[in-house]
């Protein structure tokens, strides 16, 4: 590449006529150039990996850091993206203060304890469902999103955390600007503040008064013996609320779109709902939602792919096509809910970061699909594809909203 043509910017667009596949730049460059270049935002380059094997091991070398204040590393503008260590929350961070922040929240989102909230799930995700039968037979028009995408795990993480969720709509805002690839940096860092803003006094209030949440249990476990400040336990909450509705939700509208889109799947998932749990791996797998990262900057000279990655250099992993990569998972572009090593995605990312909340998106999605599948049978889109709005101008992918009727 000529030193005076710069690189081209991370490609994020779906191939016109698939809004369910990645950019179909991702094909070439996992085939010609694994480890490329590109340009951010910000006028600076990083390298982007394309392939499975390449992002793995970036993601599982913690000489790859994930400290956003390091000279070098890949700012995405996006939330988290923070050159100070100020308010960065510890996905942000590495070992050990990484190790040590991280291991105060486990236990709720071990498997053990997410399954025990699954007849909870069911009950939101029945209750939702009846609500949307009414409202259908009554003749209004249905937004998946709106009805039933966004409130499961909003509703579960609102409970996890002891978040009102009458103040949803609040927080689903600020989420969508700060998640946004549009707004400008400044109408981001007022969204930021506000958010933070409602949290601090959130857990102003459950300092004075604990409940059985995750949040008092930080303050009375963790704040009050001093191993946490107040702007900790905050930086938690905002980390945990948005972390956990935004991702699921997107899967949830994504996920009902591609099985009312293939008759022949759903059929085959509602006649042997067994086979949902391999479908909601398949389905994490194709869609890998997460389109802008995740992001490290490496902290000494590291080869990976054949190509030297210098101390200081920042490193985009481009989680999809990973998940796309034919030498791993073969008619990688085909959706089979009986794919054997599905499971293998990295759609929540490996390593020591691999997504703390992966076990209960699981729960979710499980319940959801096969809610929806029991339920609607013969849901479909009351609006033909390509006008349903894509989140193309988010860092999460989905859709904005998806209108169904049956």
């Amino acid at each position: 590449m000529s030193l005076s043509t710069p690189p081209a910017p991370l490609p994020v667009e779906p191939p016109a006529g698939c809004p369910f596949d990645p950019p179909a730049e991702f094909a070439r460059l996992r085939a010609d150039e694994p480890v490329s270049r590109i340009s951010l935002a910000d006028g600076t380059q990083a390298w982007l990996a394309t392939r499975y094997a390449d992002v793995r091991a970036i993601l599982g070398d913690t000489r790859f850091s994930s400290d956003t204040t390091l000279p070098g590393y890949p700012l995405s503008g996006m939330t988290g993206g923070s050159t100070t260590s100020r308010h960065r929350g510890f996905i942000r961070m590495d070992p050990p203060e990484h190790t040590r922040l991280r291991r105060m929240v486990t236990r709720e989102f071990m498997v053990k304890r997410v399954e025990a909230m699954r007849p909870e799930v069911q009950r939101i995700t029945d209750e939702l469902c009846d609500r949307m039968a009414e409202a259908h037979a009554a003749g209004e028009p249905i937004d998946l999103v709106e009805a039933l995408a966004l409130p499961v795990p909003s509703l579960v993480i609102s409970l996890l955390l002891g978040v009102p969720y009458d103040d949803h709509d609040l927080f689903q805002r600020l989420t969508g600007t700060l998640l946004s690839r549009t707004v400008t940096e400044d109408e981001r860092a007022v969204a930021r503040e506000e958010l933070r803003g409602y949290l601090h006094h959130l857990v102003l209030g459950k300092e004075k008064q604990p409940g059985e949440d995750i949040l008092s249990r930080l303050i009375v476990e963790q704040e009050q013996p001093g191993e946490l400040t107040h702007e900790d336990v905050v930086s938690f909450a905002a980390l945990l609320l948005i972390a956990g509705h935004e991702t699921t939700a997107n899967m949830i509208g994504l996920s009902a779109l591609t099985l009312m889109q293939d008759r022949e799947t759903a059929d085959r998932l509602r006649e042997e709902p067994g086979l949902v749990r391999g479908a909601v791996e398949e389905l994490l797998r194709f869609h890998s939602i997460i389109r802008n990262g995740p992001r490290r900057v490496a902290t000494e000279d590291i080869e990976v792919g054949g190509v030297l990655i210098r101390a200081g250099e920042g490193v985009v992993t481009a989680v999809p096509s990973a998940n796309r990569d034919q030498e791993v998972f073969e008619d990688a572009d085909r959706l089979d809910v009986c794919r054997p090593n599905a499971q293998h995605h990295v759609a929540f990312g490996y390593g020591i970061h691999q997504c703390l909340g992966q076990a209960l998106a699981r729960v979710e999605l499980q319940v959801v699909i096969a809610t929806l599948l029991r339920r609607f049978p013969d849901m479909r889109p009351a609006a033909p594809v390509e006008e349903i709005p894509f989140r193309t101008d988010m860092a999460i992918y989905g859709c904005h909203s998806l209108p169904v009727t049956w």
